[in-house]
């Protein structure tokens, strides 16, 4: 009966955020609809930047976990109170890495927009200001995450993409057809799409406030840095290696590869990358039931149920953009798009599929404390970084050579999580019993 409930709560939660994840991220595609009628140019350089935004945040991936962890795991007033220490803590310590960013963005600016082909400063600048949501953002629904707040996680996701899509569809699609009102920079062009981004990451930044309000005031333990940094680096690296798996490619190719070429990669990659987020919700469920089983020494089976589910919406996500490789690009982009972009769907999509697998299995690693693995997770994504760069700036290559690239190291991140999550736990846990035997 308990193994009963368990299962009925786990698929009801993530249900729901399956729900969220799939209204969030249609609001979220149809923002392209609007922003891929903007010259190709622009479109190129915002999704370019929609991709800096989160490899920006990845100084914050384990911020999520680590807060999500703390959350699930307070089951007393003295846990609550060294929670509101960390958050206030943390706050205060990713500001002063955000002013880092900025600055070093400041003073390699002119590189910068030369390298991305920015034509209008203004975007960057608020790429800038959003980064530092990013480093926030995570932090608060950590805690709504942690206290297993799905309700409210789930329609941060879907208000975000509404606002976002409502302010590209008033600045890009409306405001820009009349071009007798001579419109100020931040809501023209790309600068107007990522004005859209911001708005959003303001919205779903308030609700996580709101829920976490309680940590922002009243009493607090003075936060140990030593033994946190312990825990928030290598859960830090672990969940970065998927943030930079996922969109390291499109800077790479917007750099390497002309203006007029990289639009038409981003849109095939805004299809493949689909798969990934849509899991997201089922591992945004699971994470803070396997703290808290671990913290009161219970068997999860939310692994096993994530793992499945993922595998096979995947696998069906990926048999369909294999064989209805266009249809997704003509309910997002112009026809103009398809020629080019639709014959590498079908590839995006399986070369994507083993990063959802992955994705899984690194949220749970990190959320057993498992950080042996971490080390392998980075050494393969310096050598995915290294591989692309040799790639295109010393062989040359094409759209398919990059994604092909990208499959190759996904399918070898898989094989690492795969390791350290099954052949490795049963060794360490034998070797647990032998301890306990002798």
């Amino acid at each position: 009966m308990a193994h009963q409930e368990h299962h009925l709560t786990f698929f009801r939660q993530s249900g729901w955020m399956m729900v969220a994840a799939v209204a969030g991220g249609a609001l979220m595609s149809a923002v392209h609809i609007i922003a891929s009628r903007m010259p190709k140019e622009q479109y190129g350089v915002f999704a370019t930047l929609l991709q800096v935004v989160a490899q920006m945040g990845i100084p914050a991936a384990g911020l999520q976990g680590i807060f999500a962890q703390q959350a699930a795991a307070s089951l007393n007033p003295e846990h609550e109170r060294e929670l509101a220490g960390m958050v206030r803590g943390v706050l205060r310590g990713t500001f002063f890495i955000w002013l880092i960013m900025a600055a070093i963005v400041f003073a390699l600016r002119d590189r910068v927009l030369t390298g991305l082909g920015i034509a209008n400063a203004t975007a960057l600048w608020l790429t800038v200001v959003i980064g530092l949501l990013a480093l926030w953002r995570p932090l608060m629904l950590g805690v709504v995450q942690g206290r297993q707040i799905f309700l409210w996680f789930g329609w941060a996701s879907i208000l975000e993409g509404a606002v976002r899509f409502g302010a590209v569809f008033l600045f890009v699609g409306v405001l820009a057809a009349h071009t007798h009102l001579h419109l100020p920079q931040i809501v023209s062009g790309a600068s107007g799409a990522m004005s859209a981004v911001l708005i959003g990451y303001v919205i779903v930044l308030v609700i996580g406030v709101w829920f976490s309000r309680d940590c922002l005031w009243g009493a607090a333990t003075p936060m140990d840095w030593t033994a946190w940094l312990r825990r928030v680096v290598p859960l830090t690296l672990g969940l970065g290696v998927s943030l930079f798996m996922l969109g390291a490619d499109l800077i790479f190719v917007q750099n390497f590869f002309s203006k007029e070429q990289t639009p038409y990669y981003a849109a095939a990659g805004v299809i493949g990358r689909a798969l990934v987020y849509f899991t997201v919700p089922l591992t945004a469920v699971m994470f803070p039931k396997i703290v808290r089983s671990a913290a009161l020494g219970e068997k999860s089976y939310a692994l096993t149920l994530a793992l499945g589910i993922t595998a096979l919406a995947g696998g069906c996500a990926a048999m369909a953009c294999t064989v209805m490789p266009s249809l997704p690009l003509r309910i997002v982009f112009p026809k103009s798009y398809l020629p080019v972009s639709a014959p590498l769907v079908p590839w995006f999509a399986w070369c994507m599929l083993p990063l959802t697998l992955s994705n899984v299995l690194i949220n749970s690693l990190m959320a057993r404390s498992r950080f042996k693995a971490v080390p392998w997770l980075v050494a393969v994504a310096v050598a995915y970084a290294a591989a692309l760069y040799f790639q295109l700036h010393v062989s040359g290559g094409s759209f398919r050579r990059v994604i092909q690239t990208l499959g190759i190291f996904n399918v070898l991140l898989l094989a690492v999580c795969a390791w350290f999550s099954f052949h490795h736990a049963r060794s360490e846990a034998r070797n647990s019993a032998a301890q306990l035997q002798g």
